[in-house]
């Protein structure tokens, strides 16, 4: 059987994923590293203005003469670190209720997967704009909670369907067989069993957040201002899309070359999953 981790470097030997990992990789190295470099992305220039790209500033000022460049890596530490947590969050969350569900069978299983059902009948940006509507300004940490905890729900039934298929493996019914009791085997056989589909689950899942969260950001409903946000930035620059398109060019590149490149992750890693791939 191929294992989560063997299926990972296969997925890595593509091109796309090769190519998705560096993109990633880099990203996330320019968040950690170039705030301690750039200017304080909340530094105020009122007298300067808009100022285009340059030497001094690369990506240009916005009207409030702050440093774009700043921003956009200041955006990025906050989207990576919103949907990193929360698709784990959710991650854990689905890959659980899906085990269990899938193990237990019977009114468990159909209890738990109606409510799942329901739950996926409710378009997840209606439940978020409604709960963020009522909290606003809303912190970090509660819009975090809010996207993990509305996006478990297709998680658990990938997991489920595993989780199913799993039961019926003998290392599972020696296990049962030894006397071995239900959450054991749920926490020792079936979860780690599940971790292909929930690797795959999570990588695709980090780039349906980024774009979730910079939505809401351009709605005026996630990051609030002075905190950069991508969506944000493309919000506060509506009025100069074509006078100083610079403002909002820079945070939408960077919103595509993120989700593209997660994309490719994901795409790799389920190509290599694919039992007819095999």
């Amino acid at each position: 059987m191929t294992t989560p981790f063997a299926s990972t470097e296969n997925a890595f030997s593509s091109r796309e994923g090769r190519i998705g990992a560096f993109a990633l990789i880099s990203i996330a190295l320019l968040a950690a590293v170039l705030p301690w470099l750039l200017p304080d992305p909340s530094a105020q220039c009122l007298s300067c203005g808009a100022l285009p790209p340059s030497l001094h500033h690369p990506f240009g000022t916005d009207a409030l003469g702050r440093d774009v460049l700043s921003r956009v890596v200041g955006g990025a530490r906050i989207s990576l670190t919103v949907a990193l947590v929360s698709v784990l969050m959710s991650v854990t969350l689905g890959g659980l209720i899906g085990t269990v569900a899938g193990y237990a069978g019977g009114w468990v299983d159909s209890l738990i997967m109606r409510g799942v059902d329901g739950a996926l009948a409710i378009p997840r940006l209606f439940v978020l704009l409604l709960v963020l509507a009522m909290v606003t300004p809303i912190p970090l940490w509660l819009l975090i909670l809010v996207l993990g905890t509305t996006g478990w729900f297709g998680v658990s039934r990938i997991v489920r369907g595993e989780a199913l298929r799993l039961k019926q493996e003998n290392f599972v019914q020696a296990a049962q067989a030894l006397g071995a009791r239900g959450h054991r085997i749920i926490l020792r056989h079936l979860l780690p069993n599940t971790a292909g589909p929930l690797l795959v689950a999570a990588t695709l899942g980090v780039g349906d957040v980024i774009l979730l969260e910079a939505g809401l950001s351009f709605l005026g409903l996630g990051i609030q201002p002075p905190t950069p946000s991508w969506g944000g930035m493309i919000r506060e620059s509506g009025e100069y899309y074509v006078t100083k398109p610079w403002t909002s060019i820079f945070p939408g590149l960077a919103i595509v070359v993120t989700v593209l490149a997660v994309s490719l992750i994901g795409d790799a890693l389920r190509d290599r999953m694919d039992p007819r791939n095999a």
